[in-house]
């Protein structure tokens, strides 16, 4: 008889842990899929016509870089104290979007 009742709290406890990690699973699935959406905030920058001036010198070509680490994240996911925004750019030949964070 103990041991019968033995096993049926070993299954409950198995069954409830379960739950418990299928729960959390699942939240832990919808926190990070969520994404902060379209930008809500729209910057725009109006570059004015001016004189092109002469052009310089052409100088050497640098040697190369190493490169960098690899990035984490995706575009959405900005440094702590910025947000992701669209910044349009007016100018001559027309105008350009740029989605970005920006720190304020």
């Amino acid at each position: 008889m103990i041991g019968y009742v033995r096993r049926h709290v070993v299954a409950l406890a198995l069954a409830g842990a379960l739950v418990l990690a299928g729960a959390a699973g699942y939240l832990a699935s919808a926190a990070l899929s969520a994404g902060s959406g379209p930008p809500t905030t729209t910057t725009t920058v109006n570059v004015a016509v001016g004189a092109t001036g002469p052009a310089g010198p052409a100088g050497p070509t640098g040697p190369a870089g190493d490169p960098g680490p690899p990035g984490t994240g995706g575009a959405e996911q900005c440094p702590t104290g910025s947000t992701f925004q669209a910044v349009v750019i007016n100018h001559p030949g027309g105008q350009i979007t740029l989605w970005v964070c920006v720190t304020k």
